[in-house]
């Protein structure tokens, strides 16, 4: 909502802060860095408080912004001051119900949502609320075979609202096709030239497997006729390969149309015959040019409405947009039609090669889908280009291009089963995205365009186009949505519901006090008059004009910087219209900007007043945040915080020393009352310990127990008890033993004595498990019985050999040796 005045309904807040200290600078946009401005008093305290005032302002700004954020995207209704501004806003509607308005209430409030409007007893006939729509217009199909539908579509949006509708394709078999051949007349495709002179009748045949009616045309391209891409000697330019010796060459041209497409097969073979090569001085050739005119020149090729496909043959690479500057050809393509009688590009020497980017324009705009059938050693650059060309494919054609009809045929069947939905000339403020059905349950959401592949002949497959508008067309506009290579489309007409059709304007309306014309339910005010109703006239003496003005201004603070009605309304004939929930002559209360406890207003204990809090009974404080109660606080024997603090609140608030919800937990008992024992402990006179002990009252136990207080001289407990009394009990250290350690000697005993007795147990189970072993591997060693057995793989000599050097000592016992004979000494 702005402000009359220039002044926003929020900025109130500012204006309060701003009162606060006139000093105070605001950083200005020009300034690197933001610095929360410092207040003017110097005390510290101050200074904390406006930083948290600062943070709460920036927190409730972002809370807004995000607030209003999310209203739009939930569909809520962002309220405007006229029928129209107020249609073009996200999910609202309008009332122009006279009488809708109570006294006070701006025109805003006749927008808002339907439902909200129809809550507050606005009729439903006097509600304006258009829906979008969708209207499908008669067919008129673009050719014998309709393969896209529907073909033309009325849409009537809202802003911000999208609408979607179904467009269908069903791949048809038996689609005409029309074929264009181009091919490279250069030197090195000679022996391809020989296999293309009877190709046509084996192409049709081809085609003839995808659809019944086929027309085939054929053109063929060598290079710019200029140095130096051809040879521009006289010889040269009448017999370019006379250097090579293989007999004449038809002269270089850049492009020729040689056959218009036609169903004639002879007729394409008749032609095709009649060619001869050329030849050229570089590499690439003049593809690009001849791509150019074979898609614009519609009646010389003879284009019909059905699909049209390009296929493209050479063994070598293109020339690019640029390159014509080598020979000084500096003038971009023109993208027209430059054929003469003879079918020659005629401006080749004029016009620079066209760009991809052009191409591909072109090619798309005509509904041409382009094969390339290129060989091995330039197959990658083909396939980089043909990434930028859409409804492009490469083929691989082999050296002499044997394979030229099998790989047509294959390309066509792959172009064919890609199906690409887009749009064209979509007027600015539209967004169009698509959904994909492609079958076997794939879908795609939110796609730039529709895309499905592999899709066969008679498959239909589905896409959902959702169109929204983002702002408000000034006439009816209409786009394109087609299939890339298909010369049918889908028109679609695109209107915005953005004006009101209210249908009841009236002169001289009692509405308007006689003073105006009433059209959908607000007052357009004569000259002369202004107001809501028109009840005001306006003055044109400026004094007279501030003095009304000043109605609407407290009159403390009556300046020309004072916003009017406080920044919280708007001044009609010197009365104040407050926005909201402000209220008051000049709005100046407001029921919900009281101080809060524990997030609500007046902490749920009061009720809020034009900013200040008027607290229920037994309550108080600027939030209401204080309870007047004490029953929180009360301890035993009619006590207070257990004679140890003050109740604030209903809540205690204990003396320096002391904690708890009652006041009952000394703070740190242990190092307060430590002097207490040792005076005890040690001094034999009470009477001395008395400043020591304070109102502590020491008292000594017998017996061994835990104390919490404790080290190696001392052993005491402090008890603090309702009454407020404070008990000491404190032992003298020689007397027993710490219950500390025994406790712990216990607990001692209590884990190692039973794991000692499970190592011992365990060691006499081993010990009885490892002599089970030992006996029973000795029984096995006496039951083992050991034979002297002969090897039956051993085999006794069957030579035997007397070394007569050798002499051997006879034995006692033996008369013989294996070496020889004994002698006898």
């Amino acid at each position: 909502m702005i402000c009359k005045g220039g002044a926003h309904p929020k900025l109130h807040v500012f204006s309060h802060l701003t009162q606060t200290c006139q000093r105070r600078t605001f950083p200005s946009d020009s300034q690197p860095n933001l610095r929360i401005p410092s207040p003017c008093p110097p005390t510290s305290t101050v200074s904390l408080t406006m930083r948290k005032v600062w943070l709460t302002v920036v927190v409730l700004l972002i809370h807004f912004t995000e607030l209003r954020g999310s209203m739009v995207l939930d569909g809520r209704c962002l309220s405007k001051p006229t029928c129209t501004e107020c249609l073009r806003s996200l999910g609202c509607a309008w009332c122009k119900q006279k009488g809708f308005l109570a006294q006070g209430e701006p025109d805003e409030r006749r927008c808002d949502r339907e439902e909200a409007l129809r809550k507050r007893h606005c009729s439903d006939g006097q509600i304006l609320n258009p829906q979008p729509a969708i209207r499908s217009r008669a067919e008129e199909p673009m050719g014998t075979v309709v393969q896209l539908e529907p073909q033309n579509l009325h849409l009537k949006l809202r802003v911000g609202m999208p609408q979607s509708f179904e467009v269908r394709f069903r791949r048809s078999e038996g689609y005409p096709i029309d074929l264009y051949y181009l091919m490279d007349l250069s030197y090195s495709m000679k022996d391809d030239l020989e296999n293309i002179r009877n190709l046509g009748l084996e192409v049709v045949t081809a085609m003839k497997n995808i659809t019944s009616a086929v027309r085939i045309g054929f053109g063929s391209f060598v290079d710019k006729v200029v140095d130096p891409y051809v040879s521009t000697v006289e010889a040269k330019l009448a017999n370019p390969c006379i250097e090579r010796g293989k007999g004449p060459c038809q002269p270089a041209f850049s492009f020729k149309h040689v056959l218009k497409l036609t169903e004639d097969v002879e007729e394409f073979e008749r032609k095709v015959s009649k060619q001869s090569i050329s030849s050229n001085l570089d590499g690439p050739e003049s593809g690009f040019d001849a791509i150019m005119q074979v898609a614009v020149c519609q009646d010389d090729i003879g284009w019909g409405n059905v699909t049209r496909i390009l296929v493209y043959t050479s063994d070598d690479t293109f020339h690019l947009a640029g390159d014509g500057k080598l020979a000084g050809i500096y003038q971009p393509n023109d993208g027209k039609c430059h054929l003469n009688s003879n079918g020659l590009y005629n401006k080749d020497t004029v016009y620079d090669y066209p760009s991809v980017g052009h191409l591909s324009q072109v090619l798309s705009a005509n509904n041409i889908r382009l094969i390339f059938a290129v060989t091995d050693q330039n197959i990658e650059n083909y396939e980089a280009l043909s990434e930028m060309i859409p409804q492009s494919v490469v083929g691989l054609l082999e050296d002499d291009s044997n394979n030229v009809v099998q790989l047509i045929s294959e390309a066509c069947n792959n172009l064919s089963s890609s199906i690409l939905l887009e749009h064209r000339d979509v007027p600015p403020g539209l967004g169009v995205s698509y959904s994909s059905h492609c079958g076997d349950d794939r879908l795609a959401q939110g796609q730039d365009r529709g895309e499905c592949r592999d899709v066969r002949i008679n498959q239909q497959v589905n896409f959902t186009v959702t169109v929204t508008s983002s702002s408000c067309l000034s006439k009816t506009e209409s786009f394109i949505i087609k299939v890339q290579g298909i010369n049918e489309e889908l028109r679609v007409t695109v209107e915005t519901l953005c004006d009101c059709d209210c249908q009841d304007s009236e002169e001289q309306s009692s509405q308007c006090h006689g003073n105006g014309t009433f059209h959908c339910g607000i007052c357009s005010c004569d000259s002369g008059h202004t107001g809501q109703r028109c009840e005001c006239e306006t003055q044109p003496d400026k004094d007279t004009s501030l003095a009304v003005e000043a109605l609407c201004s407290p009159a403390q603070t009556n300046s020309t910087g004072t916003p009017l009605c406080s920044g919280r309304g708007s001044c009609v004939c010197g009365q104040c219209i407050c926005w909201g929930q402000h209220r008051g002559q000049h709005c100046q209360c407001d029921d919900i900007s009281c101080n809060r406890h524990n997030n609500m207003i007046c902490g749920g204990n009061g009720k809020c007043d034009c900013g200040n809090c008027e607290c229920f009974h037994n309550y108080t404080g600027p939030a209401c945040e204080c309870s007047t109660l004490t029953d929180q606080c009360q301890t035993s024997n009619d006590g207070i915080c257990s004679h140890r603090g003050q109740c604030e609140c209903n809540e205690c608030h204990c003396h320096p020393g002391f904690f708890g919800r009652h006041c009952t937990k000394p703070l740190a008992p242990c190092d307060t009352y430590r002097a207490c024992v040792d005076c005890m402990l040690h001094e034999s006179a009470i009477n001395i310990c008395h400043h020591r002990c304070g109102s502590a009252k020491p008292i000594r136990i017998n017996g061994t127990q835990s104390f919490t207080c404790q080290d190696d001289t001392l052993r005491f407990n402090v008890e603090l008890r309702n009454t407020g009394d404070i008990f000491v009990y404190y032992t003298d250290t020689s007397r027993g033993i710490d219950p500390w350690i025994i406790n712990m000697g216990k607990a001692v005993v209590g884990i190692v004595l039973p794991g000692v007795i499970m190592i011992i147990i365990y060691r006499l189970m081993l010990e009885v498990s490892y002599q089970r072993e030992r006996r029973r591997y000795l029984k096995d060693k006496e039951n083992i019985c050991w034979e002297d057995t002969q090897n039956p793989l051993f085999q006794e000599a069957l030579t035997t050999f007397t070394n007569p050097m050798h002499v051997l000592e006879p034995d006692a016992d033996c008369a013989t040796s294996t070496f020889g004979k004994i002698k006898q000494m």
